[in-house]
């Protein structure tokens, strides 16, 4: 069992999609709550408004490093480790997923895609995907307690 899956399985139980789960996961870390941008990543569940192309793990992903690490208001300025970042998710992912035949929720589910997301498959890459966030962001010198300011 992935360190990250007793965290994910409640929220799974509370309805959230696989991209709010990553978003909810960071915005816990940093003691936050942002219920707009759980709305707003709610766009990528289950391969993009339902439709079974790119997974939301890997899109809710890469929009948690670039919470962490991205440009927010106009006075400020990205990391210059933002696209080194995301690009280390989406190679990750890209291995991780291969077994499946690529990065999208159809294949990665397969016969299942239909149905409802497969918790038995999908939880266990959103617990890794977690744990492969923090190890980004730690690698980085970012605490992910710590919102960017």
């Amino acid at each position: 069992m992935s360190e990250y899956l007793l965290d994910i399985l409640p929220l799974a139980a509370k309805g959230y999609c696989c991209s709010q789960m990553l978003g909810i996961l960071a915005l816990e870390a940093q003691g936050a709550e942002n219920p707009g941008l759980v709305r707003a990543l709610g766009g990528l569940c289950h391969g993009m408004g339902q439709c079974g192309r790119t997974c939301g793990v890997l899109t809710g992903g890469a929009c948690v490093l670039s919470l962490y690490l991205g440009k927010g208001a106009d006075a400020e300025s990205p990391s210059d480790k933002a696209d080194l970042a995301v690009s280390e998710f989406v190679d990750w992912f890209t291995e991780r997923t291969a077994q499946y035949g690529g990065t999208a929720c159809a294949d990665i589910l397969g016969e299942c895609f239909e149905a409802r997301p497969d918790m038995s498959r999908c939880a266990e890459l959103i617990s890794e995907a977690w744990g492969r966030i923090l190890t980004i962001l730690t690698g980085l010198g970012c605490d992910p307690s710590e919102p960017k300011e």
